[in-house]
């Protein structure tokens, strides 16, 4: 897999990435409130998942998007809090401590640097986390991160869509597939959506109920990542 290139502390890129900034609202707020309240099944507690709809600005999920559907917000309604919970809990930078869930001492260390911090959530975020945990076994897709990514840094080096990197990486679904497309939904699901969320893709006006969404590589991407593909890439003109 791909190495991350760690930025400078202090480079503002590095707030471009929503799960950077949700991790270091996270900590704030823990740090804050002395921890974060879990129900009795170790989610987060609503009190936190609403403070998040309104703090964390994440691409998407507006909180007014998120009240829209939801009268009251749970961990799983805010699909990125669950995956921040999952992410810290499983590289042991957070623990559930009577009743709460805390930063351990290796977690304060890593969000007090979050050039480091960048380097190290982001590929578990990609490579470790299970993005497509909630689909069904035959909604699988064929490839691995080191395709995905290669592909991707040349078709949307200048901007791609939805459709044009499903068939680029597996062909064209035909006809008989054009109203659902099961494949180009997963690709979203546990490819596409979860760069967006890292802040190495930007999705044009993001909403979930577009189907053909377009996408471009951000600054992030250019800047921390080296990939096989490079070597085909445009110069980019700069007006």
């Amino acid at each position: 897999m791909p190495a991350f290139k760690t930025l400078p502390e202090d480079d503002p890129l590095l707030l471009t990435s929503p799960l950077i900034r949700g991790v270091l609202k996270t900590a704030e707020y823990i740090e804050a409130n002395g921890g974060i309240g879990l129900t009795k099944s170790g989610a987060f507690n609503r009190k936190f998942v609403h403070w998040a709809a309104t703090e964390f600005d994440w691409p998407g999920y507006s909180e007014e998007e998120l009240f829209r559907i939801n009268k009251v917000l749970n961990e799983w309604d805010f699909p990125p809090v669950e995956d921040i919970h999952a992410l810290l809990k499983g590289l042991k930078l957070g623990r559930h401590y009577k009743g709460k869930f805390l930063l351990t001492k290796a977690g304060r260390a890593l969000v007090a640097h979050p050039g480091r911090l960048l380097s190290e959530l982001i590929p578990n975020f990609l490579f470790r986390l299970n993005h497509g945990a909630h689909l069904r076994a035959e909604d699988q897709i064929l490839g691995n991160w080191d395709i995905f990514l290669n592909i991707i840094n040349v078709e949307a080096d200048h901007g791609t869509s939805r459709s044009a990197l499903r068939n680029a990486l597996y062909g064209d679904p035909g006809p008989s597939d054009s109203l659902y497309d099961s494949i180009s939904s997963t690709l979203y699901i546990t490819v596409l959506r979860p760069l967006c969320w890292a802040g190495l893709l930007k999705e044009a006006a993001p909403h979930r109920s577009r189907s053909d969404q377009q996408f471009t590589k951000t600054e992030l991407w250019r800047r921390t990542l080296r990939l096989d593909t490079d070597k085909h890439l445009r110069p980019r003109v700069v007006h």
